[in-house]
């Protein structure tokens, strides 16, 4: 096929651009409820608007001019979801659900606009010297507002803001991750170069890792170099885009997407590496469908789409693994992140790399894929859902009888954070890389 052959079969809209282009997957849903059974907010709230068919059925009635997109019912529904894909999954029909959730939300944009704090936040994220300078200052400034627990590795809300802030979960009981002065890309070198490189991997550290979770981060490259990879930190990534996708603002997702694909390009690598489900569901699939009719960008995501990989499916199933030596006397029982099962496929290589490090005992959850409640902002706009998503994740943990919950989602790590203290035995909770890393290091001790 021509180059000029393929750039005329691109299409003009994605459902991103027009709501009628999911019509065809409107008409796949049955209403047979099956949507029912796994839909985390519907088990929270055991309410009929909350289940996926219901939502769909909205959608429907705005496409045929039964309901109009400023109808407020409407922006609540549509919001009223965490996009967590659990009812793809349950589907006998196989709706992309998640496909009709972001199409009626950036309806919704296109026809009302942003409330002024999301338009004035997805601003700054198009201006990382901005974003970064922001960040970093609300990390110094932290301590006005937040008490330090656990040792420095979590913050708390202090009175009055801890009352004040009551409503979206800001109370006094609230655990949070510290956000860091010196975040990760400025903590590493830009490239981590070893002797004899088996590959040479990009990682995309994502926001989370790079102000909240440097650690992770930092044993991420130290795993990677421990197995003869040579590492490359684009200094000019920003973020992955998926809060804004989530919240119908389009156009600045795709410039996000297009700087991200630049810095990438410039690296010159063959892999590009997440430690994030969202972020690496948002190369692998987001941006192939965001930048499907643009003929520079479009073949570009196509590419670094089938060269992005978790970090624990990279170790597994792209290079040998070098097994670790190091013990470690734990009990640990791991978390299925949303988007790093259900949009990336990864299950099975986390939890290979946890039962092969010595000492170390996996006990798995009951329903370990079911929805922790994070959602990203959804924690936010919707804390008494989320909270009760949250303790059932929490009691599941707790019933393991393990001391570490290992996740592979840094968003995750924020939800259980919280809801182990508030639920559950105050379990630590980990990214599953970092287990690794320890004992890595402990070989060395």
């Amino acid at each position: 096929m021509t180059a000029a052959t393929t750039t005329a079969t691109r299409p003009t809209k994605t459902y991103h651009d027009e709501l009628a282009v999911i019509r065809a997957e409107l008409d796949k849903c049955m209403k047979c409820g099956n949507c029912m059974a796994v839909c985390p907010v519907y088990g929270a709230e055991k309410k009929e608007a909350a289940v996926t068919r219901s939502k769909i059925a909205v959608a429907q009635a705005v496409l045929d001019g039964d309901l109009e997109l400023d109808d407020p019912e409407v922006y609540e529904m549509a919001f009223n979801c965490l996009v967590c894909k659990s009812c793809m999954t349950n589907c006998p029909t196989k709706v992309n659900f998640d496909r009709i959730m972001l199409a009626l939300r950036a309806a919704l944009v296109r026809q009302n606009g942003l409330p002024w704090l999301k338009r004035m936040i997805f601003s700054t994220l198009k201006h990382p010297k901005l974003f970064d300078a922001s960040m970093r200052l609300g990390a110094a400034l932290q301590p006005l507002a937040f008490r330090s627990e656990q040792g420095g590795r979590a913050i708390s809300p202090r009175s009055p803001f801890a009352l004040a802030g009551g409503a979206i979960g800001f109370d006094a009981d609230r655990r949070l991750p510290a956000p860091q002065v010196t975040p990760l890309r400025e903590q590493v070198p830009e490239v981590v170069r070893v002797t004899n490189p088996v590959a040479r991997a990009a990682f995309f550290t994502g926001d989370s890792l790079n102000y909240f979770y440097p650690d992770a981060g930092r044993d991420l490259i130290e795993v990677l170099t421990a197995n003869n990879v040579e590492v490359h930190i684009p200094r000019g990534q920003n973020c992955c885009g998926v809060p804004v996708l989530v919240h119908g603002d389009v156009d600045t997702v795709r410039t996000l997407a297009r700087n991200n694909i630049d810095a990438f390009e410039a690296t010159g690598c063959d892999y590009l590496i997440t430690g994030c489900g969202s972020c690496g569901g948002a190369w692998q699939h987001d941006y192939t469908e965001l930048l499907a009719s643009d003929p520079v960008y479009g073949p570009k995501a196509e590419k670094w789409a089938g060269r992005t990989y978790d970090i624990s499916t990279f170790l597994t199933r792209i290079i040998s693994l070098r097994p670790p030596r190091g013990r470690i006397d734990k009990v640990v029982t791991y978390h299925d992140s949303c988007h790093l099962k259900k949009s990336m496929g990864v299950a099975a290589e986390p939890r290979e790399i946890l039962r092969m490090i010595p000492g170390l005992s996996l006990r798995e959850m009951s329903a370990p894929d079911s929805c922790c409640g994070s959602g990203g902002s959804y924690v936010l706009t919707h804390f008494q859902t989320a909270s009760t998503i949250g303790r059932k994740k929490a009691e599941n943990i707790e019933r393991t009888g393990a001391d570490t919950v290992s996740v592979g989602c840094p968003a995750c790590m924020m939800q259980l954070l919280d809801n182990v203290h508030r639920f559950g035995a105050q379990q630590e909770v980990t990214h599953t890389i970092s287990l690794l890393a320890e004992s890595y290091r402990r070989e060395r001790a």
